[in-house]
This record gives structure tokens, sequence and C-alpha cells, in this order.
């Protein structure tokens, strides 16, 4: 049985299913690097909301970007995301687990739907990984992010060896 559903697991059909296709990664904007390996654990640094053509979404959850926005923000870091794990990785079978993802909200201070934006990130991770897409999360919302960006999420994923 596992033999068979091992088969089935193919993160990049699902994508091409999704009509979604990878950018490449986004550059770091400062001193640090998209992912860290260390045994068989992945830790890849914040994204947020950016296009392939180098724009980002911007603005204030509660202000000037309304939910469904924000939520479109969070599916697309997420395509960020899984475009940095296939460029470290090679091959998105790899991944064994979304495990963890932490995930800022540029908000107003009276908004309190940052789980509703973040669905965004989760929905897409669980489309293309399946179960192994279901994470834990925590959704925070905060005064501002670098360069304005209306989401920011960061996140841990299992591999296997």
């Amino acid at each position: 049985m596992l033999e068979r559903i091992e088969k089935e697991y193919d993160p990049e059909q699902r994508l091409r299913e999704l009509n979604i296709t990878l950018p490449s990664p986004p550059n770091p904007v400062a001193n640090y690097v998209n992912g860290v390996q260390t045994g068989n654990l992945i830790f890849l640094a914040g994204k947020g909301p950016r296009y392939a053509d180098g724009t980002e979404m911007t603005g204030k959850l509660g202000l000037d970007v309304s939910i469904d926005q924000g939520y479109e923000g969070a599916r697309l870091t997420a395509i960020n995301q899984i475009a940095v794990l296939k460029y470290m990785l090679g091959d998105l079978k790899k991944v064994k687990r979304i495990v963890k993802a932490l995930a800022f909200v540029n908000s107003e201070p009276a908004f309190v739907a940052q789980p509703k934006v973040i669905n965004g990130f989760s929905d897409l991770m669980v489309a293309v990984f399946g179960e192994r897409g279901i994470h834990a999360r925590a959704a925070i919302g905060v005064a501002t992010l670098p360069r304005a960006q209306a989401v920011e999420i960061e996140v841990i994923v299992e591999v296997y060896d």
C-alpha cells in the first residue's frame, strides 16, 4: 500500500494541475540565505508575496488590503516558498512533511482575521502536498513588515534522507 501511495505522490504534477508555474526563487534582500538544511529539516527564511515580475503585494490588512487580497498574497507566498524548496531539493517528492509555518500579517490594530489571510498559504500547501502539507502554524498580526509587504511567512519542512 505504501508503495502505491508513494508512486501517486507527485507535488510537481499537482502544481501543473493547478496551473502553477514556479518562479525563480526570490533572492534574499539582506545578509541571509533562502533556506538552511540541518539533518532532515529545512528552515526556510521568511518570504512574502512577490510576483514573477519582481513586484510585491504591499499594504495593511484592515486598511487598504482586503481579506481576499491577503489570502491571495499568502497563496503567492506559498508559491515562492515552494520555488525555494524546488531549488534546494531538485525534486519536490523529497518533501516528507510541511511541519510548521510562522506567518506575519501586516495589520491595522483592530484587524483580527489573520488566520483567514494565512489560509491562502495553508490551503495551497495541502493542495500541492496532500496530507503531507497539513502543518502547525501561527498567524500573527504585526505593525509593519519589510518593504510594507502584506504578509511574510517562514516555514519548517521535513525531507527524506
